[in-house]
Formats: C-alpha cells, sequence, structure tokens
C-alpha cells in the first residue's frame, strides 16, 4: 500500500511541475506555426508540433530564440505559465523594416534618405552566382559584369569614371570598411554566401561615411548562430560553371561561431573568360558580459579570372564569344590572394552610452598580364573606426548623437613589367605607394515632435596618395612625389515627418566630394596625373515611402549637382586615362512598389507577390569642353534614362515556388559625343524550385533556372570611350543552372 501511495505522489508531482508553455503562431494570419526551433537560454531546443505548441520545464526565467527559415528570428524571456509568441514574416512591409544605415538603426520609415535593401530573398530569386541580378532589381542601382567576376557598381550614373573596378562607391563589410584607402574596393573577394542583406545609401552621404558622390554599400554576413548548424549547397550550369559550398555554425552560450568554404568555376561565355574563385570566412561573436560584446572575421579569397577584352561592333557581328586580339596570348587576366581580418568590440557604459570600435588588417596580392603591360602588386593595409552613441533628451525631446572617426591606410609594392606571351618580362617602372584618408564624423538625431525628425551631420576628411618612384626605365625622374587634397568639410541636413505608423516624407541636402583614386593617378604606361582634382557634389532630394498591410511605395526624387567630374578616355595604345570634365547635372526619378496579392499560411498558394521598379536618370554635361569639341548638354555617358524591372514570386503549401524578373534598360550612350549608343534590351531571368524542411532539423532544397531566357545580344558593362571602337563587353546568350542545398539543424 505505501509503495501504491508513493506513486501516485510522485505522479502528482510530475504533473504538477511547473512549465512554460509556449505557442508560436503567425503574427499576420495568427496560424500556428508547425517545425519552430526554440532555444532555450538553459537546455536542448525543441520544434513545435502541428498546433504550434511546446512546453519546458520551468526552473526559472530564462530567454528563448524562435528560428524558422522565412521569418525573422525573435527572442524573449519566459517565466512560468502560457504564452503566445508571434513570428513576422521576412521583408513584410517598410513600415516593418528595420535599417542600420547613418549608424542609427531605425526603420526604414524614419531613414531621412533614399536607401535599397536586398536582402536574403532578393539573393536567392536567381542563380546565386555573384550580387549582379539582385541589386539591379532596385531603382537606382545597377552593378556591371564586364567578365565573370569584373564587377562595377554604379548608383546613379558613378561608374563613369570606372573602367574596370569599384570606385567612387563606399563600401562596409560587417561595419568594416572594406574599400581600400586609396578608393578601391575589391568586391569581387567576397562571395554572395559571405553576404546576409545589404543596404545601398544612393547619393553622397560623406556626413558619416566619407568619400564617395556614388552612396554608400553595406554589406552583412550571416547572423549570429542560434543552435547548430550544417550546411552544403551543389550548383551546376551553362558554360562550364560549378559551385559548392560547405558551412558550419554553432551556438556557444551566448555567442557562437560561423565557417563557411565556397568554390566556384566557370569557361566563361567568351573566350579568355574563365574564372576561378575559393573564399573561406570564419566569424565569431562572443558576449564577454552584460556590457562586452567582441566580433571577429577572418576572410581569405583566392581568385583567379581572364580578361576577355572589349570589342567594336564587326567584331561582334562575327562572333560575339570571341576575345579581344591580343588577349588570349597576352594571357589578359587577373590572379589575386587577399587576406582580411577584423576584430570588433562593443562596450556599453550605461543605457544611454555605447561605444563601437573596430580595426582590421589585410594583404593583398595582385598579378594582372594585360595586352601592353604585366602589373604586379603586393599590398597591406590596416584601418579602423569607432563611434560613440549617446541616447538622451533635448528640452524634453529624444536626441540621439553619434560622434566617431575613421582612419586607414596602405603600403604597395607595385611594379609593372613587359608582357611576353603572357610572362613577365625587363621591369618598366616601379613604385612604393601610400594611400591614407581619414575623417571625423559627427551627427545628431532630434525628435522634436514625435513625428518630426531633424537630422544635422558633419565630417572633417583628409587624404593623400605619396608615390615614390624606384625604377623608370624610360629615364624618367626618380624619388618620392606626393599628392595632399585639402581638407574637406562635408555637412547633412534632414527632415523626417510621418504622417502615421505607415506613411511619412523626408528631404535632404547632402554634400560629397570624391578624390581620384591611385589607379587615376598612375597609370599603366608609367605617368603620373597628381593634378587631378577631387570631384565635388551637392545633392537635393525628397522622398515619400507607405508600408501597410500588403502594398509597399517608396518614391525619391533628386536633384545633383556635380563639379570638377572624372571621365575616362582611351589614347592610341589602348591606355586608359582621366581628366576632369566641367560639371554635370544629374536629375532623377526612383520609384518601387509591390504588393502581395495573396499571403495566405493556409491555402494551397502561400504566397504571391508583384513588384516593379523604374529608374529615370536625366543626367546631361552642364559644362564640358575637350579641345574643340563641346559635349555640354550631351547625356552623360555610361548611363540608361530609363529602366524597369518586374517581379513576380509564387510559394505554394507544398514547397514549389517560382520566381519570376523582367529588366528592361533603356539605350546608353557609350562615348561623351553620344554619337554611339548601346541599344535597348529586355533581360528575363527565372528560377523555380523546391524547398521544405522536415521535423524541424532537415532542410532541403532543389532549384533549376535559367539567365536571359529571351536570349537577348548585349553587353552587361561597356566601356566608354574606348580607342578603336572597342565598346562592347557581350554578356552571355540563354544559359541554364539548377542545383540543391541541404541543411541539418542539431
Amino acid at each position: 500500500m505505501n509503495r501504491i501511495f508513493m506513486l501516485i505522489f510522485l505522479l502528482i508531482s510530475f504533473v504538477s511541475e511547473a512549465q512554460i508553455q509556449i505557442k508560436v503562431v503567425d503574427a499576420k494570419t495568427q496560424t500556428p506555426l508547425e517545425n519552430v526551433r526554440v532555444h532555450p537560454e538553459n537546455g536542448k531546443a525543441q520544434i513545435t508540433n502541428a498546433s504550434g505548441v511546446l512546453a519546458f520545464s520551468a526552473s526559472q526565467n530564462q530567454v528563448f530564440t524562435f528560428f524558422k527559415s522565412g521569418f525573422d528570428t525573435f527572442s524573449a524571456t519566459f517565466g512560468e505559465g502560457e504564452h503566445t509568441v508571434e513570428l513576422y514574416e521576412k521583408s513584410l512591409n517598410l513600415s516593418e523594416v528595420t535599417v542600420s544605415a547613418f549608424e542609427s538603426e531605425r526603420p526604414l520609415l524614419e531613414q531621412s534618405a533614399a536607401i535599397a535593401v536586398v536582402s536574403e530573398q532578393d539573393f536567392s530569386r536567381f542563380n546565386e552566382t555573384s550580387i549582379v541580378n539582385s541589386f539591379n532589381t532596385k531603382p537606382g542601382v545597377r552593378i556591371e559584369e564586364r567578365a565573370p567576376a569584373s564587377y562595377r557598381i554604379s548608383i546613379r550614373g558613378s561608374s563613369i569614371r570606372a573602367p574596370f573596378g569599384v570606385r567612387n562607391v563606399k563600401v562596409y563589410w560587417n561595419e568594416v570598411p572594406f574599400t581600400a584607402p586609396d578608393g578601391t574596393t575589391a568586391l569581387n573577394l567576397l562571395d554572395l554566401s559571405n553576404i546576409r542583406n545589404a543596404e545601398v545609401i544612393k547619393g553622397p552621404s560623406g556626413s558619416i561615411y566619407g568619400a564617395g558622390n556614388g552612396g554608400v554599400v553595406n554589406l552583412y554576413s550571416p547572423a549570429n548562430p542560434i543552435g547548430g548548424r550544417v550546411s552544403a549547397d551543389f550548383m551546376v550550369g551553362d558554360f562550364g560553371m560549378t559551385r559548392y559550398r560547405l558551412g558550419i555554425s554553432q551556438q556557444v552560450g551566448n555567442g557562437g561561431f560561423e565557417a563557411s568554404y565556397v568554390s566556384q568555376k566557370s569557361d566563361g561565355y567568351r573566350e579568355q573568360s574563365a574564372m576561378d574563385r575559393q573564399v573561406f570566412q570564419l566569424g565569431g561573436f562572443f558576449s564577454v558580459s552584460d556590457k562586452q560584446q567582441i566580433r571577429t572575421q577572418l576572410l581569405v579569397s583566392d581568385l583567379d579570372y581572364q580578361i576577355p577584352g572589349g570589342l567594336n561592333a564587326d567584331q561582334v557581328a562575327e562572333d560575339p564569344t570571341q576575345a579581344r586580339p591580343g588577349s588570349v596570348e597576352q594571357n589578359s587576366s587577373i590572379s589575386q590572394q587577399s587576406v582580411f581580418a577584423s576584430l570588433e568590440h562593443v562596450y556599453t557604459f550605461s543605457s544611454k552610452i555605447k561605444n563601437s570600435t573596430t580595426l582590421y588588417l589585410n594583404t593583398n596580392d595582385f598579378e594582372n598580364p594585360f595586352l601592353l603591360d604585366y602589373k604586379k602588386e603586393l599590398g597591406f593595409g590596416y584601418g579602423g573606426r569607432t563611434k560613440f552613441t549617446y541616447d538622451g533628451k533635448l528640452a524634453g525631446k529624444y536626441l540621439r548623437i553619434i560622434a566617431g572617426g575613421e582612419y586607414q591606410s596602405s603600403l604597395t609594392d607595385a611594379q609593372n613589367f613587359g608582357n611576353r606571351a603572357g610572362v613577365a618580362d625587363t621591369v618598366r617602372f616601379a613604385d612604393k605607394l601610400r594611400a591614407t584618408q581619414g575623417f571625423l564624423f559627427q551627427q545628431a538625431e532630434w525628435n522634436l515632435t514625435e513625428s518630426l525628425l531633424l537630422t544635422f551631420a558633419l565630417s572633417e576628411n583628409f587624404s593623400s596618395l605619396e608615390i615614390d618612384r624606384q625604377i623608370d626605365a624610360s629615364g624618367g625622374d626618380l624619388g618620392l612625389q606626393t599628392r595632399k587634397f585639402d581638407p574637406i568639410v562635408v555637412p547633412r541636413f534632414a527632415v523626417n515627418y510621418q504622417f502615421n505608423d505607415y506613411s511619412g516624407v523626408y528631404g535632404s541636402i547632402s554634400s560629397g566630394f570624391s578624390p581620384p583614386t591611385i589607379d587615376e593617378v598612375r597609370t599603366n604606361e608609367g605617368s603620373l596625373n597628381l593634378d587631378l582634382e577631387a570631384e565635388r557634389g551637392i545633392n537635393y532630394e525628397v522622398g515619400y515611402r507607405m508600408g501597410k498591410g500588403k502594398l509597399n511605395l517608396d518614391l525619391t526624387a533628386f536633384y545633383f549637382k556635380l563639379d570638377q567630374t572624372i571621365t575616362t578616355y582611351t589614347n592610341p595604345q589602348g591606355v586608359v586615362l582621366f581628366r576632369n570634365a566641367g560639371s554635370t547635372d544629374q536629375k532623377g526619378i526612383e520609384a518601387a512598389i509591390d504588393y502581395a496579392l495573396i499571403r495566405n499560411q493556409t491555402a494551397f498558394v502561400r504566397d504571391l507577390k508583384i513588384g516593379t521598379a523604374f529608374t529615370g536618370n536625366y543626367f546631361t554635361f552642364a559644362n564640358y569642353q575637350q579641345g574643340d569639341n563641346d559635349f555640354s548638354g550631351n547625356d552623360l555617358t555610361g548611363v540608361a534614362p530609363n529602366t524597369l524591372v518586374s517581379r513576380l514570386d509564387l510559394r505554394t503549401a507544398l514547397g514549389f515556388y517560382l520566381n519570376f524578373t523582367h529588366q528592361y534598360v533603356d539605350e546608353i550612350p557609350l562615348n561623351d559625343a553620344n554619337t554611339v549608343y548601346q541599344d535597348s534590351y529586355n533581360l528575363v531571368n527565372a528560377r523555380f524550385g523546391w524547398a521544405r524542411s522536415f521535423a524541424g532539423k532537415w532542410e532541403l532544397e532543389a532549384f533549376a533556372g535559367v539567365d536571359n531566357l529571351l536570349n537577348e545580344s548585349y553587353s552587361l558593362g561597356n566601356d566608354l570611350n574606348p580607342f578603336g571602337g572597342r565598346y562592347y563587353q557581350p554578356a552571355p546568350t540563354r544559359n541554364w543552372y539548377g542545383g540543391v542545398k541541404v541543411a541539418f539543424l542539431y
């Protein structure tokens, strides 16, 4: 009998044990969410059942983190009892999207600038071999790829001075300056898997990010790991393309680490356009205490790609897959190995004051055999950025002050040789190069009323270039030459007014500048153009945003006045040279509209969304005369007046999905005289597949897609003002790809 009473007592004790019961639902439809992975602060993770419910033993209050693919990660503290958690689908509407632009985490509706957000969903709509297609769905943004891994970014027409590479645009990766102090950015060292999402600030924003009239691109790696995850991807495609990725992420206490290795290869559409890239990334996040966090990043990249070169119209008509004559024989290509390491420390002094400081180091080994020469560079760079954030009140109204500074320096041994059949011959000239840039920044955001936000910002900038010529086979002068640019003060003023919780307007006046890069001052044939001036610009902008329910609307109009515009031309030897070309007038309109026709987690068609993005760039040379040629009033070279992108996305209950994209690009002037244009074209891409998760632990996806479905003949990046009419860099014709992804959560 005693044993029976004991058994009953234990059973009652077990049943009555305190529990935390949680039900997880979709925030919009209130339907239960199955297979949500829930991680308690202490103990093992669980997944929700078909009713969206799970339970934990309740010894004390603790933090729970909720993770489900396609939904925003959510964390909250719960104690004994029953609780309901609402998860929001990612990128629902503008009123719920938070961005970190201008060092201030605010909803997009409260940001007083034109900002484009490129999300994971945007990346996964295409083949994921590059960032090109996803960025090009955003108004005012255009990334060109003249050959695989040869990128050029144009934000509001800023690529006019970039015959190759990324210039006049500042790039940050995980809040670390990824743009070198000489003004260039090796964006092709990153694989798309190294980027979770991106924020593109359009137009000059030097008040807090330094030099760059084009804008700023903030790239962010995958988020801090939740639990453990092992993943693998594999993809193949036309033109010999193969890509595979291996990744692991592991939560460790309140921090964790994530690592990935990616290999991507292709033979290329054209002759001499093969590409081979391996990228390894290791990142760590560590919570030292309630007040301190540390984040580390290591990126090792090994990139080799060939350069087919530009063709003239007759060569394109004859065979668009051919390389420029001489490119194959001279092995025109780039080989680049780089290591990038950073350390970020965040310290919270109090509820009002916080500091974030980041230091970085990088090395770069660069070789570039070209038709006319053979360039070798070995470089080392370092720098850092620090900011203090104060949240308080002024006259009883909320006030946020951000202040800090950034400094970068690089040292490069640069040698130019003759090119004998792809092998470095005798040295022609050799230099030791140093580039330095730095600035202090201050920004104040003041909520004058609950609806009115004022922003005042200012930065003080300095930069310099040093070229110490060691060897000059032509007999030119040796020794050190220096160009120090005058300190430049860059102000910004902006205002944002919210009509209600889902709509508002903003206006801003911002000044910007962009000094010449070292590649523009020091050209491939050995001359030095130290008289090249920095571009100066001022931008006026107004915008309206609305995000409510199923509809998003984002409208912007701007006027940008640029002086001392840097443009390109090519001499008879084929060397790209640079010059200041008077001023430009740049008037533009940008519009993005998205609408969810269907959003129902209980129906067969779970999501059906459409969207369109329009860019109107009406840019002209205001004052531009070269010799006897007056190009004033001509359209700005390399800029399409109109582009229109339309999207359709479908997702079903069975896991099948379809992403369809159409892009129209207007004709593009290819020379300053406006006598040669690239014809307008229509580019259609589609991706379809099946994706499901099983038992909250397995994720599986199979997909296939087609690029350039209409088989258009076009160039995704032309050469501007080239010698010999070599304007065209033909892009791939219709091509297919397919692949699989698998992940295991533990």
